[in-house]
């Protein structure tokens, strides 16, 4: 027998437009429209709205705070470029991400790279382009002062700190425990002591407590504890040039969520940025963010190719699924499965008078992309658009699992 749909309230995109005949639009441009020009599955990332949302941001923020962008959220290319002139600097975590985003056009010197395990192509690649290198461990310090030697200067580094705490109501814990990201908080004057003696200066501090985070109160608590610790742990004699207080900002998926409420945080950065300036009038607050920049602004369409009924349940199976979208299936950090919001792309007006499940091609039960959702009778030949996938997306999903083709990915 069907069980119930999934209760409570999608949360839509605010973006969200159709036509007269209830057609998805993006961009102003038909869903079938992008669907026979491109094939499907599809992804479409409209950068002007998320173009909106990084001006609406930086409008709020306190005067000197930089917004630098964390290409790991999506590092199209295209979508780099447009949204470069909107940044403050970009946040990479190979050389790859960091080749994309010098070619988006973003300064050396506005680029900082992450990441517990920087091979040696990647330190001579941050060295070589003169980004700022986070440290993550002593090992990292020595290998980053070997390649500086090699290159005849000192590398300017930034050193992560593990927190003693966490992000309150996280989806995703950074730090707060044994963790393979950044210096534990009482290592820390150690390995600045080491740094004095190596060909590197350290140009930064980063604390980065957890991720998608919807809990204003929780963020203001976490960077307001995040400066205070470095503060606390910094030594006369060094002067940053930044501190970076990480992200963390949230964007709505299930049902039941609701959109961060921006002025507590943006209040509470407001003190931060005068205790900082207290200690360092020159030292500059940095956020970097990934998801809550452009997760909003991206859907991903797919085509129904059959309908079946199995015990009473009906499916939809579509030539998209989890190898695209691991995300949306479910397996990308979700404890507890809740869907993504979605849609019958061509029919958003038509009454939900059905509880379907909607899956993907693949051969393994967890390629599933919405389960008991009421939807708009659909039939094969019916797209079908999941909202919120702006942000780990394809390159955050086993796109080579089973050798289907790859999506196409467009930006408007």
């Amino acid at each position: 027998m069907a069980r119930e749909p999934e209760s409570g309230t999608h949360y839509w995109p605010p973006g969200l437009e159709h036509g007269e005949h209830g057609e998805l639009r993006i961009a102003g441009q038909p869903v079938h429209a992008l669907a026979a020009q491109h094939g499907t599955p599809l992804y479409v990332y409209d950068a002007e709205d998320a173009g909106e949302r990084i001006q609406a941001l930086r409008s709020r923020l306190p005067h000197g705070v930089r917004l630098h962008y964390a290409v790991k959220a999506n590092p199209h290319s295209q979508l780099l470029h447009r949204l470069a002139p909107w940044l403050d600097g970009m946040d990479v975590a190979s050389a790859g991400e960091l080749l994309r985003a010098r070619q988006a056009g973003i300064a050396p010197g506005n680029i900082s790279m992450a990441g517990p395990g920087k091979t040696d192509h990647d330190l001579q690649a941050a060295i070589h382009a003169g980004c700022v290198i986070g440290v993550e461990s002593f090992g990292q310090l020595h290998r980053i002062a070997d390649q500086a030697r090699e290159h005849g200067h000192r590398a300017p580094v930034s050193i992560r700190i593990n927190p003693d705490f966490r992000l309150k109501a996280s989806g995703m814990h950074m730090g707060g425990g044994a963790s393979p990201f950044g210096i534990d908080a009482e290592a820390v004057p150690e390995i600045l002591e080491e740094a004095r003696h190596l060909p590197v200066f350290v140009a930064g501090f980063q604390v980065y407590a957890g991720s998608q985070n919807l809990h204003a109160d929780a963020i203001v608590e976490a960077q307001a504890r995040s400066l205070a610790l470095i503060l606390e742990l910094c030594p006369a004699g060094i002067i940053p040039e930044f501190v970076n207080l990480g992200g963390g900002f949230g964007i709505p998926y299930f049902p039941g969520d609701r959109p961060l409420e921006i002025t507590p945080v943006t209040e509470g950065l407001e003190r931060l940025q005068s205790q900082l300036q207290e200690r360092w009038p020159e030292t500059r607050l940095v956020l970097e963010l990934g998801r809550y920049l452009v997760g909003e602004s991206g859907v991903y369409i797919t085509r129904v190719v059959d309908r079946k009924v199995s015990c009473g349940e009906t499916f939809l199976v579509t030539d998209g699924g989890m190898h695209h979208h691991l995300a949306a299936s479910g397996n990308l950090g979700q404890v507890v499965r809740r869907n993504y919001p979605v849609a019958l792309a061509t029919r958003l007006n038509n009454p939900e008078t059905e509880t379907v499940n909607i899956v993907g091609p693949l051969c393994t039960p967890l390629d599933r992309l919405a389960m008991r959702v009421r939807m708009p009778h659909a039939e094969p030949g019916d797209l079908i658009a999941i909202f919120q996938s702006g942000a780990y997306g394809l390159t955050a999903s086993p796109a080579a699992f089973l050798d289907h083709p790859l999506p196409a990915e467009i930006v408007l």
